[in-house]
């Protein structure tokens, strides 16, 4: 098993920013081993952003099916009926198939949605302070209603280029990357080829319920085998769920139970050690959304407990409220 617990003390202080995408773990190793032989790269960033070749395009459309259910059931379920229901399995999936085409995309891409499922972590104040700011689902669903785009599809697109791609792919790269001093290109998002690509139908991108479409069709004329173009999709994931329980549980996971975390004022202390909780025993795989408040407390102890000389721990709170 690699250092990961001295690679994020490396890395972490180069975000700037409370960056959560766990796979610049192995972006990071990646970019180390080609730098071993290479100081320039090619990246194929962008390829599923203009082809609709994440597998959550075709899984929203599965889904559509279910729209059957008139918005103000939704609203009802949503509203009345959810937060007084216990936990069981296939809940969240039934607040995700209540909600509207669009906002469902935006939910299930969402670790901590804006809509209330997931706000008792967080503790009042901070929450009364989120309150008086713009909410990012408004950015996405800006995006989405201003897409240049007719088909539902392609206002997805839209959306994930306008923000997944540039917040969180590109910065992963860019930033992994120059940590070992290789120069990744991203020939994909040529701005001509975009141009050409975003003016192509949807039925080049999308058929037959399988993204890349064009691009697989051009792959075979070259040679490319079968089982490779249709073998199912694999991401750059790491096996968090396994080391937030065990390997990494002293060292990462233990960092949230700290009294140091505890007073920021981000969270409510009973819900996060519940969350905690609930991982370690096995009872709920809640490594994702753990590992985000682990990156939002390293970025906090890196630069906002920096700045301040550390003589003073600032909490969120007061830092949130003077900016």
């Amino acid at each position: 098993m690699p250092d990961i617990v001295g690679t994020l003390g490396k890395l972490t202080p180069g975000l700037e920013e409370p960056f959560a995408d766990s796979s610049i773990l192995p972006t990071y190793y990646v970019s180390r081993l080609a730098r071993e032989h290479v100081t320039v790269a090619l990246s194929g960033d962008g390829g599923d952003e203009l082809f609709a070749g994440y597998d959550r395009y075709t899984r929203l459309l599965r889904r559509s099916q279910l729209d059957r259910v008139p918005q103000w059931l939704g609203r009802l379920y949503r509203d009345q009926i959810f937060h007084r229901t216990p936990s069981f399995y296939g809940r969240r999936f039934l607040f995700n198939i209540s909600l509207p085409l669009r906002d469902r995309y935006i939910d299930s891409v969402s670790h901590f949605p804006a809509w209330g499922r997931e706000r008792e972590l967080f503790s009042k104040d901070f929450l009364a302070w989120s309150d008086t700011v713009e909410s990012p689902l408004n950015l996405f669903r800006r995006y989405f209603d201003e897409a240049p785009a007719k088909d539902f599809v392609s206002r997805l697109l839209y959306l994930d280029t306008k923000t997944y791609l540039p917040f969180d792919i590109l910065t992963k790269v860019d930033r992994m990357s120059m940590a070992t001093s290789l120069e990744v290109r991203v020939p994909m998002l040529d701005h001509v080829f975009l141009e050409w690509v975003t003016s192509l139908p949807m039925s080049l991108k999308l058929r037959n319920m399988s993204g890349k479409y064009i691009l697989k069709k051009l792959a075979e004329r070259i040679g490319v085998p079968s089982q490779v173009l249709h073998r199912p999709k694999r991401g750059f994931a790491m096996p968090l769920v396994h080391w937030m329980r065990d390997e990494l549980k002293r060292d990462l996971v233990e960092i949230l139970l700290e009294r140091r975390t505890l007073e920021r004022g981000y969270y409510s202390k009973t819900a996060l050690r519940k969350l905690v909780e609930e991982h370690t025993s096995g009872r709920r795989n809640r490594s994702h959304e753990l590992w985000l408040l682990l990156m939002l407390e390293l970025w906090h102890r890196n630069f906002l407990e920096a700045r301040a000389g550390n003589q003073h721990q600032p909490t969120a709170i007061s830092v949130l409220s003077a900016t």
